[in-house]
Parts: C-alpha cells; structure tokens; sequence
C-alpha cells in the first residue's frame, strides 16, 4: 500500500464514487427557504489549472529533509503540494475548487519513525523553514492552512508512514497507537481483538489519531464513551527543542496534567507521534431508540434529565425543527414523511423535533436503560418511534459531506459551526446564533437555512452543532462566509458558549480566543511555545498566534 497518497480526493470531500444528485425533496425546502440557483454547474477546475504558488525552498534544504528520510519521501509535484495546502472548511473548499490557492507547501515530507520526526524539526529550525503537520487533511477551521509567516518556505510533515499500532495492553485497557494511524484501521484492528476505542467524528474514514488528539477531538459516541482528550493516558510529542515523553498513568496529582496542554496544542508545540489510549471491551449488543418531540426546549429537557440521572446515552441526538425538517424532505417516499408527519399530528406534534439514542453494553442493562429513557421521554410530551429512526441515521452518519460539495456545485454554500453551553442557557444561546446568523446572511441577499442538532450531553450541559445553507454570493464567496462565521461567533461568545466545542481554533476561532480564554492564558500558551519551538516555526498563525479578526 502506497501510505503516501493523501485519502482524500484533492478538491473536496472524501473519495470519488460517493456522490449523488440533491434529493429533490433537500432542493425543495432549501428552495423554499434560501431560493435555488438556476442553470448553474460549477464542477472544480482541473489540478494542472490551480494557480499554485512557486516553491521556495532551497536545493541546500531539500538535501538536508532527503538525508533524513530518504529521497522518495520529500515530494514536492503539484497533485501533493495541492493535496496538502488545505482541509475541508468552506474557504478552504471555494479556494482548492476555483483553482486560487493562496498558500501551499513547498514539499511534504513523510517520516517513518520518532527520530526521523524529531530530526526534521532540527532541520526546520536551523533553516528557518515553517512546519506544518499533517494527518488526514481534514481540518475545517484553517488547521493546516501552509501559512509560513516570516519563514523562508514551508514544508508540511506528513505522518502516513507512522501507521503502527504499537502495543494493546488488555489487562490495562490500553492500546498504543502511532499518530498516523487511520480510524477505521485502528477500530478494525481493536474489534478484531475484542476491543474498540469507538471514536467516530464525522471524519472518521479519513482522520488520524494524532489528529484527534491534536485538535481535542469528540466522535459521535462521546457522551458514552468520552471525548479523545478524556482517553488520553499516555503521549510522546517531537518538538524543535528535543522530545517529551509523558508516561502513561491512569492518574497522577504531579502537578498541572502536561498531557492536557499537548492535547489540543494543534500542532503549534509540536508533533504528536505516539499516543496511550484508554480502550474498552467490545459490547455485547446494542439497542437503538427515537423520539419526536412537540419543540426543541422538550427534547433539551429530556436529554438533560436523562444525562443527569445517569442514563449515560452511548449516542443522543436531538435535532431542532428545521434539521428535522430536512431529514424527513429525504425520505423516499413522500408519502412515507407525509404518514409520518400524520402520525405525529394525531399525537400532538406538529413541529417535530427528532431523538435517536443508543445504548451499549448487556442486553439486560440495555433494556433497563432504554426503559428509564422512554419514562423520561414520556414525561417531556415525546412519540416513540422505536429504533429504525437511530439506525437509518447511523447507517448513513459519513456521507454527509459528500452533499456538501455537491450542493457547491450546484451555487449553494455549507458551512457548519459548533458550541457548548450550560443547560441553563442553551435554549437562549441555540436561538440566538440562528437569528444572527439568519440576519447576516439575509443583509447580504442570500437568506439563509439554519438547522442545529445535539451530539454531546454532559450533566452541566451539551453541545449545539450548526449546519447552515444559502445561496453563494457569486465573486464574494469568501466575504460572505467570512460575515456568517463573524456573525455566528460573536453571538457564542456574547450569549457564553464556547468558541468551538470539538473543531479546534486554528485561524477560523483565534480571533474570538482572548475573549474566551483572557489575554493571560494566551501569553502563558506563547510562553510554552517559546520554550519548545525558540524559531517559532511550527504551524504559524494558528491558535495563540491566529489572526485578530477574519
């Protein structure tokens, strides 16, 4: 297998063959409330007609990164340059699919051990060559943008080659897994030992363990299983200024956590190369549930009431009215959504918000789960619809993005934003990021379709994830996400969320870090930094150096 050729097709989401037309169903209710482009087909340009920009790396410094890992594995042709200049948010995708890249890598260099890692960055350092590190590419906040800031050029550092599972420790509960290895390849490897790690972010197929860990990931099954930053037991992190290794304990009161202030450093501190993960014992069954509610505050309530009395759902999602709304227009069979719809009317819900659960573990435990749920459920006015609604969606939970860039295609513009916030004020919050978002968008003549959903409880409070459609500003593209993103932002922070509750910072967040985070913390972030990487060249413009505005 060739471990250096990037997963993910160069222009947009995913691998070809995925793609399909829009529903006409998804067309028409996005017709009805953002308008539809007519005649427009805007497929992306061809690789050979992306303007990208001259390498400036110097033969002296080529010789030096070939010397390290060997002639074949610095590439610097054009579908690898293009290929690693950018992830997947909506600049980042209006910018590959025109053709106008703004930066790109001058090389990308593909490591095979720790020591080569730590090597590269001695080189980088005295060369004065800004580093980008590299898993999946699927970053959606400017994560891996190859900015290089003051730097002479820029190299991205590819971890495809660091793909070993080092060590599963059953007795432990552990495994050992090197950054580059893939998730369905790590979660394939651990069920066919009896275990799973069951982390499954939206980029699952095609994002790297050191990805989830340098960005603080959460999957789809966080709230049973927990968010990657809880998993974490054990790390060891190439920087310009040597290696940390940090043991792996199952606790320890040796001061503040280092492992905490590495997981999440998004590549600014260094290299994640090997990683300690908390592992558990593959399931005996699963049991699937679903839920319609009468409106988005009953099904808060009974999601709230169900986490806090410990339910601990393995997956719970609540979509709001609209994101329902879209998920049945995609049915197929509109007499299927209009019985459905029938069925709730008769029972008191005319605006139906949906919940699909699963619970892990004994088929004896499962059932008594589930029956405390639907008393919960029952109690906050919710239908019961059993578990096809769960397991439709599951079956279908990756291909999402794939409609994205079919819908860019086509003239519309995706984008999705996430937060958390306390019980107590996520009502509030859920509805004001949408009135600002709406208005935004609305002033600038493309109104907007606002669908939110719930993916992650805690027993203080949950996650709001934000999928938002509307027409593309044609020539102002980026101008017009970048007054949505501002819009959606400012209404996080001033109504108490978090800036980003699992997408990580990179440049798309920074300039809302100070207010979240305070001045402070910022400068003790560059303190560390300066300590580990003296030149500054790892990932520049990203987290506690991002730009002060978009």
């Amino acid at each position: 297998m060739d471990n250096t050729r990037p997963r993910m097709r160069w222009w947009g989401w995913g691998e070809d063959g995925n793609d399909g037309p829009v529903k006409p169903g998804a067309k028409k209710i996005l017709s009805k409330h953002c308008g539809w482009p007519t005649g427009v087909d805007h497929p992306p340009v061809a690789l050979e007609d992306v303007a990208l920009p001259e390498s400036t790396l110097t033969d002296e410094v080529r010789v030096r990164l070939a010397e390290t890992v060997g002639e074949d594995f610095v590439r610097d042709d054009r579908a690898v340059r293009v290929s690693h200049a950018a992830g997947r948010s909506l600049p980042d995708l209006i910018r590959l699919r025109s053709g106008a890249l703004t930066y790109a890598p001058d090389a990308v260099v593909y490591p095979a051990s720790d020591a080569e890692v730590d090597a590269l960055l001695a080189v980088c350092s005295e060369e004065s060559v800004a580093v980008v590190p590299f898993g999946g590419g699927t970053s959606v906040v400017g994560g891996i943008t190859a900015a290089r800031a003051q730097f002479s050029a820029c190299v991205s550092i590819s971890l495809a080659r660091l793909d070993k599972i080092v060590d599963v420790d059953a007795e432990s509960l552990t495994a050992t897994v090197q950054a580059g290895v893939f998730g369905p390849d790590l979660e394939e490897a651990l069920q066919a030992r009896g275990f799973t790690l069951a982390h499954y972010p939206q980029s699952f197929e095609f994002s790297t363990v050191g990805g989830w860990v340098a960005t603080r990931s959460a999957g789809q099954q966080s709230t049973g299983y927990g968010r990657i930053d809880e998993n974490v037991y054990g790390l060891r992190c190439s920087t310009p200024n040597g290696p940390i290794e940090l043991r792996t304990t199952p606790a320890t009161a040796a001061g503040p956590n280092p492992r905490q202030l590495l997981v999440g450093s998004e590549g600014t501190l260094g290299i994640i190369t090997e990683v300690t993960l908390r592992i558990r014992r593959t399931p005996q069954s699963s049991l699937a549930d679903s839920w319609f509610f009468p409106d988005f505050a009953s099904g808060t309530a009974a999601l709230r009431d169900m986490e806090q009395s410990g339910l601990r759902l393995d997956i719970a999602r609540l979509s709001d009215v609209n994101e329902t709304a879209f998920g049945l227009s995609q049915l197929g069979s509109e007499l299927q959504r209009k019985g459905i719809l029938a069925y709730l009317r008769a029972r008191g819900v005319s605006t139906p918000c949906l919940l699909v659960v699963r619970f892990d573990g004994r088929p004896a435990e499962n059932r008594s789960r589930r029956s405390e749920a639907r008393s919960i459920a029952r109690k906050h006015k919710g239908v019961n619809l059993g578990a096809v609604p769960e397991t439709t969606w599951e079956k279908h939970r990756f291909s999402t993005p794939y409609l994205r860039d079919q819908l860019l295609r086509e003239g519309m513009i995706v984008e999705t934003l996430e937060t958390s916030a306390p019980w107590s004020t996520v009502e509030q919050l859920h509805d004001t990021i949408s009135v600002a978002v709406e208005k935004a968008l609305a002033d600038r003549g493309t109104p907007a379709f606002v669908l939110c959903h719930v993916s992650h409880l805690y027993a203080s409070g949950c996650s709001l994830y934000y999928t938002i459609f509307a027409k593309q500003q044609i020539g102002a593209e980026i101008a017009q996400w970048k007054a949505l993103k501002s819009a959606a932002g400012d209404a996080i922070i001033a109504g108490g969320g978090t800036i980003t509750h699992h997408h990580a910072v990179g440049t798309d967040h920074a300039p809302w870090m100070t207010a979240e985070t305070g001045g402070l913390w910022l400068r003790m972030l560059r303190a560390a930094k300066a300590e580990v990487d003296p030149a500054g060249i790892m990932n520049p413009d990203k987290l506690m150096n991002g730009p002060a505005r978009l």
